[in-house]
């Protein structure tokens, strides 16, 4: 429900005004003077400000001018029975949506007052776009026809319509927040906003002010209210992702919002209720984090209601065709390229690849190779991959200074041979004799180290 804030100083008018504005299924709020009206629009927040210009102990010019320096997007109407060309685009530069002149029809302000409050919308959703991190991610499908990928859709399913908090798992890339947005989707919040923030990428300071956001004067350079991201998702969702690195004194704050569902702008003293549905993400494991008392229990156990987890990509490569085609389509027509498929051989790479970066890895090298593919499929060479030899993998998985150096060897090794080799244009015996080893170790090495000759 949209809120209106009346400023006018004759009783009859002002009760007018707000039995007709409440009739059309507005909250409002009257005041007959600015002070009064101007110390309210401090407590809270309005979408629309309808004030006279002939006001006891001050005008409508300058209520205007410090409502607009409180909330300056708020959308103010100006009314007077006085009304001047000279004062209309005064109003008007200082920021009002529209001017009305007394007497007015009450079917034609409610037309303007409906307008105003659309501006307003607009406003918030403008900021809304601005500061997504990647709003291409929810127009994304939920690609999978692997079992354990169908088990998350089922979950997803099943949660999706409650108000409950949804923990999602998962390594860096396996498109958490894409889940989220599809939880959103499929809840009865799916009209209001859905807000996305990055713990990891905003440091704590600023972090604060974004969620919370902060009243006038209330750090150096706050020199206007700002609304923070739980209210602007007012009724809707926000997405929390790698809440893992969230700072321990903001975790004690997220814990209030989920126990008492309020908040604190920085620097003001009046609680704000919200009605938001959080969801977080993390891509290290929060349990062990409670454990070395980097994350908070509490915050933890209210969190992880209804977990989930996302498998790793290397763990449903029976998906990597359905997403190498998926991509493949938006990729050619992003960059103007005609449709291209796929060579069996660069598929079966693509297939027997551990993909430490996930599925956002496999889409930036399928973006890499519809811009280097030249004819109508896409071959190995196109992809900027290769399998890891054994030794590279057990690497991964921990290893002593032994194991190191045996494998920087190896390595050595394998890359001198293929110069040499490539200097001899093949030629072995005289490739064995330039690194003075005798063809039958020579032979066992390109056997070992998987040399094409």
């Amino acid at each position: 429900m949209a809120s209106i804030l009346i400023i006018e100083d004759k009783e009859s008018m002002r009760k007018m005004l707000s039995r007709t504005l409440e009739s059309e299924g507005y909250e409002v709020e009257a005041f007959g003077d600015g002070p009064a009206a101007i110390d309210k629009v401090k407590e809270r927040k309005f979408d629309l400000v309808l004030t006279d210009l002939k006001l006891p102990n001050s005008d409508g010019i300058n209520v205007l001018k410090n409502i607009k320096e409180i909330d300056p997007d708020i959308s103010v109407i100006v009314m007077t029975a006085f009304g001047t060309i000279e004062t209309a685009v005064e109003a008007m530069k200082l920021g009002a949506f529209d001017f009305l002149t007394k007497p007015f029809d009450t079917e034609h302000m409610a037309v303007l007052v409906k307008k105003a409050i659309e501006n307003r919308r607009l406003l918030t959703e403008n900021i809304l776009l601005k500061e997504e991190l990647n709003h291409n991610l929810g127009l994304q499908l939920i690609i999978g026809k692997s079992e354990n990928m169908k088990e998350v859709s089922r979950l997803v399913q099943k949660v999706a319509p409650s108000d409950t908090t949804v923990l999602i798992m998962g390594e860096s890339g396996t498109g958490k927040e894409l889940f989220a947005r599809a939880i959103h989707n499929l809840s009865s919040r799916r009209e209001a906003p859905y807000i996305a923030i990055n713990c990891a990428a905003i440091p704590r300071e600023l972090l604060e002010n974004e969620l919370f956001g902060s009243e006038k004067g209330a750090f150096t350079g706050a020199y206007a209210r700002k609304i923070g991201k739980f209210e602007l998702a007012e009724g809707g969702t926000i997405f929390l992702d790698e809440i893992g690195d969230l700072d321990i004194a903001l975790q004690a704050k997220i814990l209030r919002v989920l126990q008492e569902k309020q908040i604190e702008r920085l620097g003001g003293s009046k609680i704000i209720n919200v009605n938001v549905r959080l969801i977080a993400a993390s891509n290290v494991d929060l349990k062990e984090a409670t454990q070395r008392k980097q994350f908070r229990e509490d915050l933890f156990y209210r969190l992880s209601v209804f977990p989930i987890n996302i498998p790793p990509l290397r763990d449903r490569r029976e998906d990597v065709a359905t997403l190498v085609d998926f991509f493949i389509t938006r990729y050619c027509k992003e960059l103007n390229k005609p449709k291209r498929s796929v060579a069996v051989e660069a598929l079966n790479l693509l297939e027997k690849y551990h993909w430490p970066g996930n599925v956002r890895e496999l889409e930036n090298t399928i973006e890499r190779a519809i811009i280097l593919c030249e004819g109508k499929r896409i071959l190995p060479e196109h992809l900027a991959i290769r399998i890891p030899t054994t030794a590279e993998i057990k690497l991964r998985e921990g290893a002593g200074l032994k194991e190191v150096g045996a494998h920087a060897q190896a390595e050595a090794e394998r890359s001198l041979i293929l110069r040499v080799l490539s200097e001899t244009r093949g030629n072995k015996r005289k490739t064995a004799e330039i690194l003075k080893i005798d063809y039958t170790t020579l032979f066992e090495k390109i056997k070992k180290y998987q040399i094409d000759t």
